[in-house]
């Protein structure tokens, strides 16, 4: 299982093949993992992940566990 890698920031590009863009704005992306990537945070395979660019977010319930990973420019989400 490939880790999606975040050392030098995150590149969606990268990962275009098993990710599944399921919404997107000028500073959000919300995505569906197709290929079984794993979280960079926990290692675990993840369901969804939601990428932003924004200082501050509101998020409603998950609905499970979930993971945080900061990048210089982006916070991005993992939900399991």
């Amino acid at each position: 299982m490939e880790t999606l890698a975040v050392e030098d920031g995150f590149d969606v590009h990268d990962y275009r093949h098993g990710l599944k863009l399921l919404k997107e704005d000028r500073e959000t992306m919300h995505l569906a993992n197709r290929e079984e990537f794993a979280c960079p945070a926990c290692g675990a395979a993840f369901e969804r992940l939601f990428v932003t660019e924004r200082r501050t977010t509101t998020f409603g319930d998950p609905g499970g566990p979930f993971c945080l990973v900061r990048t210089d420019d982006e916070l991005l989400l993992l939900t399991h």
